[in-house]
């Protein structure tokens, strides 16, 4: 869109934030008469709407409910949920609502960088990093934007040209991205998550599908996960748009897979029916659990949908490092491994951390966020030797635990406090065996005892280096 379609034009920026401020900003700087609308009215929004204020932004605190008269164009932040009054006023009264994705979409430039877009539940960022780091050693441009690394707004808006962006999206941004046309995309995985958001399990898989609509080279989908192959053939994508799955196992043409430790292309070879490309080792990804495998492989789909060459792939794998707090080996204390997987949020994400290590001692807990554990237990049982429960709802987990693990010790620490951490890893090293793998896998989320998972997992870390210290 042209600046001059965007002077005097109204625009409501739904919530501060780090995605709200940016937005106003942008949509000041382009002439567009902005007001900003935001729940709370508290130190840290009046400072945020002092600061828009002396750049000319109106700011309204304390009521996002309200849609402000004129308003020809509302731009959202992911968070607020679409049943908000609000939402309901600009579609009464024939308004559009955009994400924050949607209008960095509407305002690329004419020579803008393709998007290879990443979705899931789980593994989205490791993945978009993995991807980035791949097209980095193919000699691209590139950078790993959306939810990480630099703001999607800035990417389009800034200085830099790109070659191509590798593009983290979630299912609330999706849901106001209407207009988003992905060069590439996969979904990783699809489990109940966000479900209060969303309102069903069926909407959250829609808005998770709308990274496909509109693709033009590949839809990439888990083969294991049949969810994702549904998703691929309801989207309207452009013609010879190609359906591409990963597996870990060996692949079928028009899929990537794994074949006796080698990860190999069937897709983009030119006799993918009698033919493999060998593009890197299983020992190459870091580290080598089963779910990483699958996020290296879904990168490895984009960036060949993109035209990378094969030892690009490798390259790109072995220079990747996770970030903090996603299986991260803190140290081994008397030949017990202590693995930090705080960022396993939910249960999906605790599942395929746990199917990575066996013997395991398992810390878990936090708030359920209304999920069950009956699945998650069923599928461990047999790899746990043990389970230290913290947090608000670890009820639910012991409860879970007595139905399908009987046999498996349980120590419940009835403390929501920051400290239990160090109390749980001392219980842990006291159950474990050399061999085994202390696992911090919460399944759960942190704020019913920490700011975030990092801080939760450098909880973790702290007590286990003191573990370490003290038995030295």
């Amino acid at each position: 869109m042209s600046t001059e379609q965007w002077q005097d034009r109204r625009v409501t920026v739904a919530g501060l934030g780090v995605s709200g401020i940016p937005a106003a900003k942008v949509l000041h700087g382009l002439g567009a008469v902005v007001t900003v609308v935001n729940d709370g009215d508290d130190e840290r929004s009046r400072a945020q709407a002092a600061e828009l204020a002396q750049l000319g932004i109106t700011v309204r605190l304390g009521d996002g409910d309200t849609l402000p008269e004129g308003t020809d164009l509302v731009v959202t932040t992911p968070g607020w949920r679409p049943d908000k009054p609000l939402f309901r006023a600009a579609a009464e009264a024939g308004v559009e609502i955009w994400g924050d994705v949607e209008l960095a979409w509407r305002l690329r430039g004419p020579d803008a960088a393709p998007w290879l877009a990443v979705t899931g539940t789980n593994g989205k960022t490791t993945t978009v990093r993995m991807l980035a780091a791949i097209l980095t050693a193919a000699g691209l441009r590139t950078a790993a934007v959306g939810n990480i690394g630099v703001s999607l707004l800035d990417a389009v808006l800034g200085d830099e040209p790109y070659d191509v962006l590798a593009v983290e999206l979630s299912s609330y941004q999706l849901h106001w991205a209407p207009s988003l046309r992905a060069h590439s995309a996969a979904v990783l995985n699809l489990a109940p998550d966000h479900l209060d958001w969303h309102g069903s399990m069926e909407a959250y898989a829609a808005d998770k599908g709308r990274i496909y609509e509109g693709n033009i080279v590949a839809c990439v989908y888990n083969a294991a996960d049949p969810a994702t192959e549904d998703l691929v053939r309801e989207a309207d994508v452009e013609e010879g748009c190609r359906a591409i799955g990963f597996t870990l196992g060996a692949p079928a043409p028009s899929q990537l897979g794994v074949v006796d430790g080698i990860l190999v292309d069937r897709a983009f070879v030119e006799k993918r029916h009698q033919q493999a490309q060998e593009l890197a080792e299983v020992a190459d990804i870091d580290p080598p659990a089963p779910h990483n495998i699958a996020n290296a492989l879904a990168a490895a789909a984009l960036a060949r949908a993109f035209g990378v060459p094969a030892a690009a792939v490798r390259e790109g794998l072995r220079a990747f490092r996770p970030d903090p707090h996603r299986i991260e080996k803190v140290a081994e204390v008397a030949g017990v491994a202590y693995v930090d997987d705080s960022k396993a949020t939910n249960t999906h994400a605790a599942e395929a951390s746990l199917a990575a290590y066996d013997p395991i001692v398992w810390i878990a807990g936090g708030l359920a966020k209304g999920a069950t554990f009956d699945g998650i237990v069923r599928q461990s049982a047999g790899r746990l030797r043990a389970a230290v429960l913290i947090g608000a709802d670890r009820a639910l987990i012991r409860e879970a635990l007595a139905r399908h693990a009987p046999e498996v010790p349980v120590v419940d620490l009835d403390r929501t406090d920051t400290g239990a951490m160090s109390a749980a890893v001392q219980e842990a090293a006291r159950l474990a065996r050399p061999g085994d793998t202390v696992l911090l896998a919460p399944a759960c989320a942190s704020m019913d005892m920490f700011v975030n998972y990092n801080k939760r997992g450098e909880a973790f870390a702290d007590a286990v280096r003191a573990l370490a210290a003290e038995r030295a």
